[in-house]
């Protein structure tokens, strides 16, 4: 098999009157991007989403691991926590970053998905409610809940992932769905727990949204791949 020709990029990109850094990588052919927002107290360092990348990125889409909060926000997180349920904000960064992404010229031209992890699974939803581009949803043991009234605005097809050992969370997800208007999938991986650490749960989890994606994200080749080589 070919090894797959990667673009990889470190960023800091400007959005929401912060600077932000992100993780780009864009295969080639590149199929669709997908924006990952982390959970309470995590980065784009998440091995779990790192890992849930490389696997979208084998199938041929774009990734961008970013950190939502500033090195600063983040150190005083740590010690308070009074930015992780920030979804307000977490949300309009999100948000931006998929304007600023969609003009870059490696990410330009492909359709977006966001993949959100806990609260960044909140995140998300608010941001794909204010950005019609975005094409579709992954949430990976999310809190829908809190997205509060965007959810009714939410249109893009969503595909919630719980643990089936994780029931208060995948109670929250079920009504979740009730509020959703558009496409919307409940994908419970047995065994697993909130962080499906459960050997083979976090495969399942890759399984799931790389499906999902590629079934909602454009199949057409961004304009830096369409030349001769």
């Amino acid at each position: 098999m070919n090894a797959v020709r990667m673009n990889l990029e470190r960023l800091e990109i400007p959005t929401a009157d912060v600077v932000l850094e992100a993780d780009v990588a864009v295969p080639h052919p590149a199929y669709g991007m997908v924006l990952f927002a982390h959970g309470s107290g995590s980065s784009r360092h998440s091995p779990r989403n790192r890992y849930v990348a490389s696997e979208l990125q084998r199938a041929g889409l774009a990734t961008v691991l970013a950190d939502l909060l500033t090195p600063q926000e983040e150190r005083i997180d740590l010690g308070t926590g009074e930015f992780r349920f920030d979804i307000g904000r977490l949300a309009v960064r999100l948000a931006g970053l998929t304007g600023w992404l969609a003009r870059h010229k490696p990410t330009a031209g492909l359709d977006i998905g966001l993949f959100g992890a806990s609260t960044g699974a909140a995140a998300a939803l608010v941001a794909a409610a204010a950005r019609p581009a975005v094409k579709a949803v992954v949430s990976r043991g999310g809190r829908p809940d809190l997205a509060g009234e965007s959810l009714r605005s939410v249109r893009q097809p969503t595909l919630l992932i719980v643990g089936e050992r994780d029931p208060i969370v995948a109670r929250l997800n079920q009504e979740a769905m009730e509020l959703l208007p558009g496409e919307t999938r409940l994908e419970i991986v047995p065994g697993a727990t909130h962080l499906f650490e459960e050997p083979g749960a976090l495969e399942q989890v890759a399984s799931l949204a790389r499906g999902w994606f590629l079934g909602h994200l454009s199949r057409e080749r961004n304009p830096e791949d369409a030349a001769p080589e």
